[in-house]
């Protein structure tokens, strides 16, 4: 029985012994198990680095921020932001060269059948260079791509038509995109303070080596930004960049290990917005300064009066500044252009050289007039000599230096000479005067009373070290040196006593006594004028009110209050003495005004293309017992300085009186505000 029960329990017998199934067995977990470890060897050894790779490549593309508004005082804009759909390509995984090519044949019918019209229509073979994809329609190798993750933006500014198509035949157009972005506008109707508000340039050719900014070319300062976008690269589009444009966001793409697109994008982090900024300028204010200096240009060229006849007159410069806080509410460099030609691009070559002369802000570096290429050489640009405008400041160096006081008595025969080969200088028009005092000096703008009083006379007391007594006084009223107004490519201005080793010491100092020795900027003498009228106390150009933030109006910063750079202490009869010199100057253009007021004219004689030029020059300030409003104007080759520059003020003058009032009461209407 239990034999039986033994063979019952046997299991069937499988055709093997019991050892060469566990064999077997071992066998295939030995063969798994292998096929496992060279597997992960595999993946630790050879693959392991694309992998990360690939774990990584997560792309980040930045998304450039919406740039802030750019607004005058009173909140009207000059150059504010619009949106536009623009039209990105990517790079992506499997694309060959044929159907590249094909999408941008497409697309160029696309944008020529549906663009708005324009002269200029892109071009397949365009389509392919922005693309960047190494190669063009004949599938010619031309470079590398830059970066195979970052899309590329073939238009911006879509139409209507071209977005609804695009999005209808999407499945088809493949690797392109339509974004949301903004776009840079410039007041179209009127272009106010062009050169003090500047343009903007792509980014990738704000860095470029030779024509870029040094600014752009740091890694710190550009974090986050795109070769596409458009930054600051004159004025205030420049000065106030990081504030203006904002912060960028992120957009996420999957990316394999030879970085091309492999998926939609993961993750989104939208950009912050730029802070608005509101300029000190005023627009009506500016924009009547500006109609100011056109109008009078026009006026000198056809003048029939020999002394308001200047033929060559083709620029001029003006600064308004408010005297109690430093703030500028006009500035204009004539003529100006219109500075949406950077942002839409130009036509040809010659329209790109057409604006050259007058792109940079005149008021503050070197400028030119409309002269044909081939002339320009033949003028002076917007820096010239001060002039007779430095007398004022002359007569206050000789009270300091105890050279002569208010009671002074001089006597002008009109001549003076100077020198061991007795060099000889006149007055204008050979003019003789008679006694002076130095109020009387300065009213009749008396060259020999500045030369023997005060340039010779320190001379005298100092020898060589003069110059640098000279540049020291100068300094602390704006000359020679920065006015600080943080502008870019801002000029100091040249102190050419210190320079011209052509001329004896004592005949630079006899020169620059009468300013012809000395070239600033308009900027400089404005801050020079407001100083006489603070009675020493040398500001800060103020050129920016206020900064907001873009979407709440959040206040930023305010920019209240006035920033004394330097200050000079002279008695209250030395002061008085000039500005008494100063309200008796003859001027033109000044019929009827309705204020007391001190003025400077000036006439610098400059020498270029072999000829002798006169520019004018013109400072003042009013009213005389308040100051409110200073005033500087340059007007090159455009002669006497009381008939080619002040006419000018006159005007500027007017324009503040109307919306502001030299007393602080306005004189316009809020109809006649309004127009």
């Amino acid at each position: 029985m239990l034999k039986k029960l033994a063979e019952r329990m046997r299991p069937p017998s499988s055709g093997l012994p019991l050892a060469s199934r566990i064999n077997v067995f071992f066998f295939i977990t030995f063969c798994l198990f292998s096929i496992l470890i060279l597997r992960l060897a595999m993946l630790q050894l050879v693959e392991s680095k694309n992998l990360k790779e690939e774990e990584a490549n997560n792309k980040n593309r930045p998304i450039p921020p919406t740039r802030g508004n750019i607004f005058d005082r009173k909140g009207a804009p000059i150059a504010y932001t619009t949106p536009t759909q623009s039209l990105y390509f990517r790079i992506e995984q499997g694309q060959t060269q044929d159907q590249v090519i094909a999408l941008a044949r497409e697309l160029e019918r696309i944008f020529s059948e549906r663009g708005a019209p324009s002269p200029k229509k892109l071009t397949a073979e365009e389509i392919i260079r922005l693309m960047d994809v190494g190669y063009d329609l004949t599938k010619t190798k031309t470079k590398e791509p830059s970066f195979y993750y970052v899309p590329r933006r073939i238009k911006t500014d879509l139409t209507r038509d071209e977005i609804a198509y695009i999005g209808e035949w999407r499945d088809e157009l493949k690797w392109i995109q339509v974004v949301e972005e903004s776009t840079r506008t410039y007041d179209r109707e009127n272009t106010i303070a062009v050169q003090l508000v500047g343009y903007m340039k792509p980014f990738s050719a704000a860095r470029e080596p030779n024509n870029g900014l040094p600014f752009y070319r740091k890694k710190e300062n550009t974090e986050g930004y795109v070769d596409t976008e458009d930054v600051g690269f004159d004025g205030i589009e420049l000065m106030y960049q990081k504030e203006l444009r904002g912060e960028s966001g992120y957009k996420a793409f999957p990316v394999n290990a030879a970085n091309k697109i492999v998926g939609p994008e993961v993750t989104l982090q939208t950009p912050k917005k730029g802070n608005h900024l509101y300029l000190t300028i005023d627009k009506d204010v500016q924009l009547m300064t500006e109609q100011a200096i056109m109008d009078h240009l026009a006026t000198l060229q056809s003048s029939g009066n020999r002394f308001a006849y200047a033929p060559n007159a083709r620029a001029g410069y003006a600064v308004a500044m408010e005297v109690k806080t430093g703030k500028v509410v006009a500035m204009a460099s004539m003529p100006d252009y219109d500075p949406n030609l950077w942002i839409s691009g130009f036509s040809t070559k010659s329209d790109f050289d057409s604006i050259q002369p007058f792109v940079n802000n005149g008021t503050i570096t070197t400028a030119y007039g409309n002269f044909p290429e081939e002339e320009r050489k033949k003028h002076p640009t917007s820096i010239v000599y001060m002039g007779s405008t430095i007398k004022p400041l002359s007569v206050l160096i000789g009270f300091k230096e105890g050279l002569i006081h208010p009671g002074t008595q001089y006597y002008d025969t009109g001549v003076f000479t100077y020198g061991k080969d007795n060099s000889r200088l006149t007055n204008s028009d050979r003019a003789a005067y008679g006694w002076l005092t130095p109020a009387t000096a300065i009213a009749h703008s008396s060259n020999t009373f500045m030369s023997d009083k005060i340039g010779n006379a320190l001379h005298s007391k100092y020898g060589e070290k003069a110059v640098d007594v000279w540049e020291d006084y100068l300094a602390k009223f704006g000359l020679g040196v920065s006015t600080q107004s943080g502008l870019p490519r801002e000029y100091k201005g040249v102190n050419e006593f210190k320079t011209n080793k052509s001329e004896s010491f004592q005949s630079r100092m006899v020169f620059a006594s009468w300013g012809q020795n000395e070239r600033y900027t308009t900027l400089q003498l404005a801050q020079f004028a407001t100083t006489l009228a603070t009675r020493g106390k040398r500001l800060k150009p103020l050129l920016v009110d206020k900064i907001e933030s873009y979407d709440r109006g959040q206040l930023i910063q305010k920019f209240d209050e006035p920033v004394v750079l330097d200050e000079t202490e002279f008695a209250a009869a030395e002061w008085n003495a000039v500005l008494q010199g100063m309200a008796n100057v003859k001027v033109q253009g000044f019929d009827g005004f309705p204020y007391s007021f001190a003025r400077k004219t000036g006439t610098s004689t400059q020498s270029v293309g072999k000829k002798l030029v006169d520019n004018a020059v013109f400072i003042a300030f009013a009213p005389l017992e308040n100051p409110t409003l200073a005033v500087a104007v340059v007007v090159p080759e455009g002669g006497f300085g009381a008939w080619g520059a002040a006419p000018i003020a006159r005007k500027i003058f007017d324009a503040y009186d109307q919306y502001y009032g030299l007393d602080g009461v306005p004189k316009g209407t809020k109809a006649a505000a309004d127009k």
